[in-house]
């Protein structure tokens, strides 16, 4: 099988949990695969979301879709449960006026059950983001 996008409620993702939460543009709307649809920020920082696969993945690449996001981290879990989370990257992003912020990171292939995106801080008040994605395999087991 080739690689998926392990981050999209299609492939079994579930959002796990959302610091912050807006009933008309909720955390969900990372995982449906679509740049149209987003969860926004409620004004403080940190402000993160986690995200939960069916399996543990062997995930190659991780990328983001957002707004204003000024720092990111992304971490990753393979505990059965959402804790022990390891940093994976952490970069501070570019500011695109009026533009979606498109950001590709290509790692080392690691395993994960969870992945953690924290924004550590923004351009703004408020951030939103679009779509996460985690290409990968999955773990035969």
């Amino acid at each position: 099988m080739g690689a998926a996008d392990w981050c999209r409620s299609s492939a079994g993702a579930a959002l796990v949990l959302a610091t912050s939460s807006d009933a008309e543009h909720p955390a969900e709307s990372v995982a449906d695969g679509s740049s149209k649809t987003f969860w926004t920020t409620t004004g403080m920082f940190p402000q993160e979301l986690i995200i939960g696969f069916p399996k543990c993945v062997k995930i190659s690449k991780v990328a983001i879709q957002c707004y204003l996001v000024r720092t990111l981290r992304i971490e990753r879990s393979t505990s059965e449960d959402p804790v022990g989370f390891e940093q994976c990257v952490e970069k501070d992003l570019q500011h695109r006026e009026g533009q979606l912020q498109m950001e590709e990171f290509t790692l080392p292939e690691f395993q994960a059950t969870y992945l953690r995106f924290i924004i550590k801080s923004g351009f703004d008040h408020f951030v939103s983001v679009h779509r996460v994605m985690a290409e990968g395999t999955a773990e035969n087991t």
